[in-house]
């Protein structure tokens, strides 16, 4: 029988609050992180379509975090690890007094280390001098630079991974991390996703391809919208979320909080396009429904559903079609909401986040309100959805991320029970 696996410990880093406590009451009290980009240095901001992001404004590693940690890491990965370090703060774990081998880092990241990147890049192609490239630029732009400096300064010898899969990425790092601990693998895993991509050229690239709102740029706190009639298209963000994952045996040995349980997980991929999901929303039903299976849970026991929920045209209808797919009549009745409708898309982040929010309602019996859901778009209108918070004892939730590349991931949490 595999071990049931828990949530000890949980941290944040996002644009309406550095840390778990300011990010959840802000999250409550419906605020928008959403802000005007200020500019990306000499570059004219009229040229971007999309002027708008869930940027973390006076963001100062300093504060956060001591040693060559603050210096020599791209802004993700210091992201990464002002997260888990809060997370492992919370989780009580003293890991000096565990067998570091038995502990493990898997962290879900987009597109890795882009703020030294450009940075890099430009400056050798203006300067003309390849010998003047940053030493450590190779491993800090590594997309697993992330997990391999969390697991370096906590000491964690087990498994270290990173998984990559645009959008889905740490939705994937806590399936994983889940698999690792059922498996015997590890005690223990640091499940992180970041993402700091908020810069010229990702950004550039996002505009072309036309998937950020453009309306909103004088509102921007109105810019992303998710079910909403007038949605058109999701906003960037950046940030990073923790979880502590821990096999129930181990929690209970050390007397640790429990958040919830992580009860179940699935990975598909639709085989279908790199960026647009599949209109009738077969296969969003079925990844959800394989994760339901995995954690035991029939469909008409799911209480709360933390939506992926990006604000695009396209997408969001198709979520909705593939909840009524599977839940048919019960889609009326669950809660539903968009984290991402205060904190924009965070990328590599936005799974990890949802897991904090899935952790935190089952803990609380809060649910945090969607906002800009003022003109709910028929194709997407389901009772489920508010702007206001809404209070319920939840048994089971279940978190959904879709990436770039046709890939889907769902993960199922339950309320931690003896």
């Amino acid at each position: 029988m595999s071990q049931r696996v828990v949530i000890t410990g949980l941290g944040a880093v996002t644009p309406i609050g550095i840390g778990v406590g300011q990010f959840w009451k802000a999250a409550l009290e419906g605020r928008s992180g959403i802000s005007a980009i200020r500019s990306f240095d000499d570059l004219p901001l009229d040229a971007y379509r999309s002027r708008v992001a869930g940027q973390i404004h006076d963001f100062t590693p300093a504060q956060h975090l001591d040693g060559p940690h603050v210096d020599r890491v791209d802004r993700y990965a210091q992201f990464a690890l002002v997260a888990a370090k809060e997370a492992l703060a919370d989780s009580g774990l003293r890991i000096e007094r565990e067998n570091p081998h038995r502990i493990g880092t898997i962290v879900g990241a987009g597109m890795g280390g882009m703020v030294m990147g450009e940075r890099e890049i430009t400056q050798l192609y203006r300067s003309q001098r390849p010998n003047r490239v940053h030493p450590n630029f190779i491993p800090t732009i590594t997309l697993n630079s992330a997990s391999g400096i969390i697991a370096m300064a906590h000491g964690a010898k087990g498994p270290n991974l990173t998984i990559s899969t645009a959008c889905s990425s740490s939705a994937h790092a806590i399936g994983q991390a889940l698999i690792a601990i059922r498996t015997g693998q590890a005690d223990m895993v640091i499940t992180a996703g970041a993402d700091a991509s908020i810069t010229p050229l990702v950004f550039a690239g996002f505009c072309s391809l036309r998937a950020l709102s453009t309306n909103f740029n004088e509102t921007p706190e109105k810019a992303s919208r998710p079910f909403d009639r007038t949605r058109d298209g999701f906003v960037m963000g950046e940030g990073a979320g923790a979880l502590i994952l821990e096999s129930l045996p181990h929690a209970k040995k050390r007397k640790a909080r429990i958040y919830a349980e992580v009860a179940g997980y699935a990975a598909t991929s639709e085989a279908y396009h790199m960026v647009i999901p599949r209109e009738d929303g077969v296969e969003v039903a079925t990844t959800m429904a394989l994760a339901l299976r995995d954690a035991k849970v029939r469909p008409a026991q799911v209480d709360y559903v933390n939506a992926h929920a990006t604000s695009t045209p396209i997408g969001d209808a198709v979520e909705v079609k593939a909840l009524r797919h599977l839940f048919k009549s019960r889609a009326d009745r669950i809660l539903i909401n968009a984290t991402k409708s205060m904190i924009g898309h965070t990328l590599g982040a936005a799974g990890a986040l949802g897991g904090v929010a899935c952790a935190l309602a089952l803990d609380t019996g809060q649910i945090h309100p969607t906002l800009n859901y003022d003109d709910p778009d028929p194709a997407c209108a389901l009772p489920g959805i508010s702007t206001q918070v809404q209070e319920r004892p939840i048994t089971i939730a279940l978190l959904n991320a879709f990436g770039f590349g046709s890939n889907n991931a769902a993960v199922v949490f339950k309320k931690y029970s003896r």
